[in-house]
């Protein structure tokens, strides 16, 4: 499978930065460029891109609204944000957008691809460390969500898979997981991938806000 991506920036050496390092990769294709986010809603509801490279600030349209609008006319394209900035000053405006995972400009070009490879595969690019500095830092906005009402897709989770997501909301990766449930790595990944079907979720970190706002996971 080919994942073909556009880039949205609105510094054109660096997007031909990273055109060069998507065009060196077997399995990657560039298919666009867009320097304001307007033109990255627009390039994806034509293009269908997996992944959009979204930058945070750039004229117009920002990125976290880009995002936004890019999730309403293209549902199958993952965003993955770049930011120069403090991650944490974007990080829930944009997870709320829609959002997959956030990665600073000065990655690796290593780390960079690996994000992609993720975030096109439907897997969310947070390391539990950062989930958990989210939630320590988001859990009074987490908390004010909470509507009081039964969501009945609950009730389409096993119990195994309503223990799962718990954990998952408690910022643990699935290696975690699976030590403290007594479960092979490979069967949480399984159950992640049911949770998030049964559910209507995208990735990991929309399972992470799920589990929070519908009380999974005991507030601290």
């Amino acid at each position: 499978m080919t994942i073909r991506v556009v880039i949205a920036d609105d510094e054109a050496l660096l997007r031909m930065a990273f055109r060069m390092v998507l065009d060196a990769q077997p399995d990657m294709e560039p298919v666009g460029e867009a320097a304001d986010g307007a033109q990255a809603v627009r390039l994806s509801r034509e293009l269908r891109p997996d992944v959009v490279l979204m930058d945070v600030r750039m004229p117009g349209t920002d990125g976290i609204e880009a995002t936004r609008q890019v999730a309403a006319v293209s549902p199958d394209t993952r965003v993955l944000i770049l930011t120069t900035f403090d991650l944490d000053a974007y990080a829930f405006a944009a997870l709320g957008a829609g959002a997959s995972g956030f990665l600073l400009k000065n990655t690796r070009p290593e780390e960079l691809l690996t994000a992609i490879r993720a975030v096109a595969a439907g897997d969310a690019v947070l390391s539990p460390r950062i989930t958990r500095r989210l939630l320590d830092d988001f859990r009074p906005h987490l908390a004010d969500s909470r509507t009081g009402v039964r969501d009945e897709r609950l009730d389409r989770l096993s119990a195994r898979e309503r223990e799962v997501l718990a954990e998952i909301g408690r910022g643990l990766s699935n290696a975690e997981i699976a030590d403290a449930l007594h479960l092979a790595e490979a069967t949480v990944k399984s159950h992640l991938g049911r949770i998030l079907l049964k559910l209507g979720l995208r990735d990991r970190i929309q399972a992470v806000v799920f589990a929070h706002d519908h009380r999974l996971v005991p507030p601290t």
